[in-house]
């Protein structure tokens, strides 16, 4: 039997998964964090080294409990394609993210050694991830984390688009978000959302998406604010 436009088999096969309804309610602040100026600099090659410091000495804190948040999902993973997903995104950042971060760091004159304290934003965001990622849902807990792992592809892809820029900080920067294997990656873990949708409270997702999504955008403020949109420079 041929299936027709209108059939449910035809709306099922094409409805929306989890990973696109959640970007798509908060679509606006999703565009506000992935053109955000800074990041517009930072594909211009236009961007103060001392301002991408900041951003990395916060960076680095940040990653370290998102290692945490994809460990406690990998323990809420129901099966061994569900982990071995995970386990590809927990070492893209540690195997990947966490040492480029630390020699960006270091070519930028500053050191690892002497990071100054985590800031508001980077605490905050560092318990949501840890709260909705320990919550025992899989769901939830990739509602919190994809966010980051999914806005960079995209910022990585588009600014790759318009061009390497000159500096070679940043351009070395956006190739680690454009190449294919994180693309393939990025797939993998919303894939991996939409496969465990139908185990979802879907209020709860939404909740840990949109929370994300809005830290985001204000982790880019405050790294191009130097820390002034937290209440201090």
């Amino acid at each position: 039997m041929s299936q027709h436009a209108g059939s449910p088999e035809h709306e099922s096969l094409s409805a929306p998964g989890l990973s696109t309804l959640l970007r798509e309610r908060g679509a606006a602040t999703w565009a506000a964090a992935t053109s955000h100026p800074m990041v517009a600099e930072i594909g211009a090659g236009t961007l103060p080294h001392e301002t991408f410091r900041f951003y990395f000495e916060q960076n680095i804190q940040y990653l370290h409990c998102y290692v945490q948040g994809i460990a406690l999902a990998i323990a809420a993973a129901p099966d061994r394609a569900s982990q071995a997903t995970l386990a590809r995104f927990l070492i893209q950042i540690t195997d990947v993210e966490i040492p480029a971060n630390l020699t960006f760091l270091t070519r930028l004159g500053g050191s690892p050694d002497r990071l100054p304290a985590q800031l508001p934003t980077t605490r905050g965001y560092a318990g949501h991830l840890l709260a909705a990622a320990g919550s025992g849902s899989l769901p939830v807990a990739l509602a919190a984390l994809l966010p980051c792992q999914w806005s960079y592809g995209e910022i990585g892809q588009r600014l790759a688009a318009g061009g390497a820029p000159p500096d070679p900080v940043y351009a070395d920067w956006i190739a680690m978000f454009a190449d294919d294997g994180y693309d393939d990656l990025v797939r993998a873990s919303t894939g991996l959302l939409d496969s465990c949708a139908a185990d979802a409270d879907q209020r709860a997702a939404e909740a840990a998406f949109d929370a994300a999504t809005g830290y985001e955008l204000a982790f880019w403020e405050m790294a191009y604010t130097r820390g002034a949109s937290d209440g201090g420079a």
